[in-house]
């Protein structure tokens, strides 16, 4: 079983940075990928950065160039870094993790608010 525990996040003000962790507990042998997700209010969630075991980071538009996701696979943690961060990036952001066989598991949520 695998169990994600998320730190990090806060408030910060318009082009300030954040770095948002999740460390993952369990089988990690069976992590076939890890990513970010955020969901402001009255959004769904979406997608911000997403990794695959073995492969680079991908980004979604609303991060590329201002966030970097990277993983730290003797602390079986990934991290996200938020820089130059904006107010339209206040959310609840997720860590996840797809393990082999296709489940998904979901860390708890870490508010960033950003404020202009």
């Amino acid at each position: 079983q695998v169990q994600l525990v998320q730190s990090g996040g806060g408030l910060v003000q318009t082009g300030g940075s954040l770095r948002v962790s999740c460390a993952a507990s369990g089988s990690i042998i069976r992590i076939r990928a890890m990513g970010w997700y955020r969901q402001a209010p009255g959004k769904q969630r979406e997608l911000v950065a997403r990794m695959y075991s073995g492969g680079g980071p991908y980004y979604e538009d609303s991060g590329k160039g201002r966030f970097t996701l990277s993983r730290n696979v003797a602390n079986n943690a990934w991290y996200l870094q938020m820089n130059n961060l904006k107010a339209e990036d206040t959310a609840v952001y997720y860590c996840m993790t797809v393990l082999v066989g296709d489940a998904e598991i979901w860390g708890q949520g870490t508010q960033v608010n950003v404020s202009s």
